[in-house]
Formats: C-alpha cells, structure tokens, sequence
C-alpha cells in the first residue's frame, strides 16, 4: 500500500511542508539565513547545520505499525478500511482492507465513533473522545477490552487537494487510568456516605415540639460533587413553658465536620439545661469550639421563646439573622447583635430579642439556602424574605417551599439546613385550654395565705381535677413561702396552663439558685423544694436577666 498518498491534518503539519518546499535546492547556510539570531546562537552552532531528510524519505507505515497505540485509516462516507496497525490487529483482530467500519469494526460502533466520523468528514475539524469502554465478546475482543482515549483527524491525500476523503483513528488505551479514577470515585462515594450517614445520625431524628410552637425541619446534602458539611439545628424544652432552638454551620467538610457538628450539638443541649441567657450560652460554646478542634469555626445562632413574653430572645455568632413573617405576610429581619463565629475567641457576646406575636412564623437557616456563586449573600437572603412572604401553611409545607423557592435541589453544591417554627393563633375551643393568671407578692405573714386563696380561686376555675387542684396549691405555698424566706422583692406568682401541662413559676429579686438537699430529723426547714420534686413531673430555677431568680414546677394534665 502507497500509505504516502495520505497524510493526517495534524496542527503544523501544512506550515512544515510549506517550508520544506520553499528550502528545496538550497544549500544548508541559505536555509538558515532567515533563522532568528538568537536562536542560532543559543546553542553555540558556529558551523552550518547538516541537512536532514524530508518526512517522506522515512517509512510512515512501519511506524505507525509499531506504535502500542491503536491507529486506523478509513476512507470515504462509507467509512471504508485502509489500514490498521498490528496493535489495532491485535486487540481486535486483522480488518481487511475495503471493508466497511459499520461491517468488520463492531468495536468502533460500540464506541460511538461512526456519527464522530461523520462530523469529521463534513468539518475537516479534529474530533476526541474521552475514556469510552469496549465491551467486546470473543477472546480477540477480551484482549481490546478496555478504556480508550480516541481522537479522529481528518485525512486528505497528499496531492494538496485540500480535500477531506478520510480519518484517522487514534486510539490510546488509558484502562489503567479509568480504573484509577473509578476507584476514587467509588472511595469518595463511601467517604460521601459515611459523611451523610454521620450527619443525619447526629441530627435529632425527631423535633420535640413545645405546647406553644409548632416546629419543622429540613436538611439536604449538598449533590454528589460537594462534601458533605456541618449545618445542624436542635429544639430544647426548658421547662416552664420555655423553648430553645439552635441552627448552625461549621465551616468544614466531610466527616470531620460532622463530628465537630455533633460535639457542638451535645454541648448546647448541656448548656441548654443550665437555662442561661442565649449570649452566655454562646460565650461558653466559643470556648469549646477552640477545644475541639482550632483550626475549624462555626457560626450558630441560639434563641429562646418564653410564651409569657411572646418574643425571641437570641445571640448570634456570625450567622445569618432570623427571618419572622407576621400574620399579614409582613417579613422582619432580626438586627444587630451579631459576633464572631465560634472558635475565634476575644468576643463577648450580647442578646437580642425580635418579637413573635400569634400568628408569626419564623426561619432560621444556614448559608447554603441563600448563597449562590457570583451573587452577594444579600440578595438570596431578600430572595428568602420575598419566599417567605407567601410561604403559608404547616411548618414543614412552608420549609418545603422555601426550598422550591430558592432553587435547591438534589444537585445542590452546599448543604443546606432549614428549621421553621410558628406560634399559631388558638381560638374557640382551643384557645380555652391556654390560660394565664399572675398575682404580685407583697412582703408579710399575710403573702403565703394570700397567694394560697389566689391559686385554689383560679385553678378551680380551670376546671382541674380535685388531686391536681390539691397538689397545684401545694407546689404554691412551698414555691411561695421559699421566696419569702430566702428571696428579696418583688415578688410574682404566676400561673400558666396549656393543652398539657400545668406550670406553677415564682419569681423574685434575689439570685441565689436554690437547690434540692436533704433535710435531717431535726431540721425545721429546707424540705420545701424536696416536696416539690416528689410532687411535680419536673421542676427547675433560672436566673432572670433584670436580676433575681425564677423557680418553676410543672405537672402533666390527665389525658
């Protein structure tokens, strides 16, 4: 076969062979007069370089048969064979020459090349493919069995017709390659999974849900190509009718992340029990986090709703601020205060409050829900106030819509975490079983007596039961009279009911938390809170940001 009636359009090749037409007859010296200087110099040539063969004098066809690569020429829209090198024969089999590539190669239309080669014919522009399998059958086709790189090059005759009549297949095998790169794929894929399940683990697998708010939570991991991160959320009853909830990130990925995320998470429940303010609550998260792990911050926001106050109270530490929709659709953002994230140190940290009347709903979320490649973080978070504004219905429909709104979805390129709360308006008959009543204690004999009257007057009202009234003016006289004696004005008794529970709250101006203690034979004293927590379902006290102390009970309502 005459293989140099054909040659491959490869980059350069034309300019070469215009060049060594316009050199022929002359001597060495006159071919390197047009020569750069520099470059002459540059390697210290101060005699003539020798003259070196032209392209055609060397024989292409052996090389090409001794390439380990696979090389095919076809010719026509038919795509007919013209050669193939001994490594194509090898793989594949002999193709004998004249045969069509749709006929004999079953493994070039495996690969898909035949439309390639047609674009080819009719472009004259270069065609490459990247890592295509062969699936073959037949010991010929189990040896060609693999991944191959193929880049088709249009292939005109070497008479300067300019005229594209054929291609060439190259076809480097780069099996080794694509296993390599599956491997890691599948080992990312487990680590991406064992991320995923350590996240969702440590999540709470099912949100309390207080007597006063309503409660819904979503969180999706980022899409395949992201790692998974460190978003989570928590809702803490407090007792007394009181709620915390908690959303955070750390700004990390994969399994590390997640365990730094659940160390966090426990940290606040701990710290949750203590009942302090939200700023304090952070402050000593923020030196935990610099424990855990230094090289790695979060951002959190902590909040806490108290029914009898109808508002959050929040820190946060560099997160996101909570969005709170009012019953008309009007949207608020909650301001300033807002530190460092987590971890950094240095910082006290300060409450705010935002309000949220019957009705309200509020969202707190993490950055992956309003931040987006190319756009300020501003604007998805205007985007998240637009969504919320028509966002209606129960907790979980509204976080499914913010979802939708925002355009995540399952190929998301961040994790993204989202916890709805709503204080729902109660009327008819179930706003019934919601009643407060409060009573200001004046110093005096006359204080415990009083305080006693008030409790049977209204619990009687409240239609309990006669052992649950009995007991409920008991937890009365034992909270009452522990804050006369131990305790400085004001003084306020204050009592709550819900579809539940039973809540029975002194406060008073003093600070000193009392605790349970057993009392001797002899003692006179001190069996007043030990009374309560065999009476009550729980009981607890807190300090009061104003100064003072509140010291609670609690009993559950029959069913």
């Amino acid at each position: 076969m005459n293989f140099t009636r054909w040659s491959a359009r490869l980059p350069g090749t034309q300019r070469r062979a215009a060049a060594r037409g316009s050199d022929r007859g002359l001597s060495p010296a006159q071919r390197s007069e047009g020569s750069v200087p520099a470059a002459r110099g540059e390697y210290g040539h101060s005699e003539p370089l020798p003259d070196v063969p032209a392209l055609e004098d060397f024989s292409v066809p052996e090389m090409l048969g001794r390439l380990p690569a696979l090389v095919a020429l076809v010719h026509g829209p038919e795509h007919r064979i013209v050669y193939v090198n001994d490594a194509y024969a090898a793989a594949f089999g002999p193709r004998p020459a004249g045969a069509t590539v749709a006929d004999v190669c079953p493994e070039l239309t495996e690969l898909g090349l035949l439309p390639l080669m047609d674009q080819v014919l009719r472009s004259g522009k270069p065609r490459t493919v990247k890592s295509r399998r062969i699936q073959g059958t037949g010991e010929s086709a189990r040896r060609g069995e693999g991944s191959y790189t193929i880049t088709c090059l249009p292939a005109e005759r070497a008479d300067g017709s300019k005229e594209t009549e054929g291609v060439f297949v190259f076809a480097a095998d780069v099996t080794d390659h694509a296993e390599a790169a599956e491997r890691l794929r599948a080992s990312e894929r487990r680590h991406r999974e064992t991320a995923v399940t350590l996240q969702r683990s440590l999540l709470p697998q099912e949100l309390e849900q207080p007597d006063d708010l309503r409660f819904a939570a979503t969180y999706q991991p980022g899409g395949i190509d992201a790692a998974v991160g460190g978003d989570w959320y928590d809702v803490i009853t407090l007792g007394a009718g009181r709620t915390a909830l908690v959303i955070g990130d750390v700004m990390g990925r994969g399994v590390r992340a997640a365990a730094v995320m659940g160390q966090l998470r426990t940290a606040v429940r701990a710290y949750a029990r203590l009942d302090l303010p939200p700023h304090e609550v952070l402050q000593l998260l923020d030196g935990l986090a610099s424990e855990i792990d230094a090289s790695q911050i979060a951002t959190c926001v902590y909040a806490v709703h108290d029914p009898n106050e109808g508002r959050l109270v929040y820190a946060s530490a560099g997160h996101l601020p909570i969005l709170v929709r009012d019953e008309d659709g009007t949207v608020h953002k909650a301001a300033e205060p807002t530190g460092p994230p987590l971890g950094t140190g240095g910082w006290l940290h300060t409450s705010g409050a935002i309000d949220l009347p019957p009705g309200s709903t509020a969202v707190l979320y993490t950055d992956g829900l309003v931040e987006r490649r190319g756009e300020d973080i501003d604007e998805g978070v205007a985007a998240l106030e637009r969504a919320l504004s028509g966002a209606t219905g129960t907790p979980q429909v509204v976080c499914d819509r913010l979802i939708r709104s925002l355009g995540v979805t399952a190929e998301h390129d961040d994790d993204v975490a989202v916890l709805v709360l709503q204080h729902p308006t109660r009327k008819g008959a179930d706003a019934e079983l919601f009643h407060n009543a409060a009573l200001d204690l004046l110093g005096g004999i006359e204080a415990a007596p009083r305080a006693r009257a008030f409790a049977s007057g209204v619990l009687a009202s409240w239609r309990f039961p006669p052992e649950l009234h009995d007991l409920g003016v008991l937890a009365v006289s034992e909270l009452v009279a522990n804050s006369l004696q131990h305790g400085t004005p004001p003084m306020r008794l204050r009592l709550r009911r819900t579809d539940r529970r039973l809540i029975v709250e002194v406060t008073d101006g003093d600070d000193h938390l009392p605790r349970r203690r057993r009392a001797e034979t002899e003692d006179e004293a001190g069996r007043g809170i030990s009374i309560i927590a065999t009476i009550a379902s729980s009981w607890g006290s807190r300090r009061t940001p104003g100064g003072g102390k509140a010291v609670w009970c609690e009993f559950a309502l029959p069913r």
